[in-house]
């Protein structure tokens, strides 16, 4: 059976006193849960996580990485430096990042094979416009960001990682994917990667994201394709973040 896990993205957000009263609400909060849970926070901020968090059951991650080794490019992060504090994870194509900073296939890639290398587990996204979705091309959407890292580096690889449904149209709209709308799509992606690998297929760990709160929480994890939540906004407030989680750890 696929373990559940909830990924809180704090995006831009925060600060170092918002961080402490966040994670001081959140460790006694998850101490029951059985769900993996993970937290990907701004650069800065890893070292205070990294303190408050390292005897919990919590654990971080960033929200991109550069591709590249250490090399002389300012302002980037490498994969070595998030594994030196700690990071178990790292958020690749996410939504956002495609549609506002114009990140595509290829880079999304070329950062997906860095953090592999580094021993990283990338959170890989996928997901469709509003108008992709209206023209009916969501399956080829999906199947063709899935295909940048499944027929480059094939399903072994790919085994390696956790999946991210988001469909940008959800993306902080307050209109979430049905149950319906996000099981078809998570079944799709399941599908895709059993033509390769079917126990890859069936191991692999797919979360939805895309407005989740605590009110929707629990009908989309009941789908069987759908493996626990990328949340972003909820994230950022305690008793949203552990209803939540324990609406994955009742799914």
């Amino acid at each position: 059976m696929r373990r559940k896990l909830v990924v809180g993205n704090w995006k831009m957000n925060s600060s170092k006193a918002g961080n402490k009263a966040l994670l001081e609400a959140l460790i006694p909060g998850l101490q029951q849960e059985t769900s993996d849970v993970v937290v990907c926070v701004p650069y800065p901020y890893f070292a205070q996580v990294q303190t408050i968090a390292q005897t919990s059951k919590i654990k971080w991650g960033a929200q991109n990485l550069c591709a590249n080794k250490n090399t002389a490019l300012t302002g980037a992060v490498s994969a070595a430096m998030l594994v030196d504090y700690g990071c178990s994870h790292v958020i690749i194509g996410h939504s956002e990042r495609r549609l506002q900073l114009h990140e595509t296939d290829d880079t999304a890639a070329a950062r997906f094979t860095a953090a592999i290398d580094a021993g990283l587990t990338p959170i890989f996204c996928m997901g469709e416009t509003k108008e992709e979705r209206d023209a009916g091309s969501t399956e080829y959407i999906v199947g063709r960001q899935l295909d940048a890292i499944l027929r480059r580096f094939g399903p072994e690889t790919v085994a390696k990682c956790v999946l991210a449904y988001e469909p940008l149209w959800a993306v902080g709209t307050d209109v979430p994917a049905t149950p319906d709308q996000a099981q078809e799509v998570h079944h799709y992606i399941r599908k895709r990667i059993a033509r390769c690998d079917e126990n890859v297929a069936e191991n692999m760990r797919i979360l939805y994201g895309g407005s989740l709160n605590p009110n929707n929480a629990a009908a989309l994890f009941a789908m069987p394709d759908i493996d626990g939540g990328l949340v972003g906004r909820c994230s950022l407030n305690a008793n949203d973040f552990i209803a939540i989680c324990k609406a994955v750890d009742e799914g």
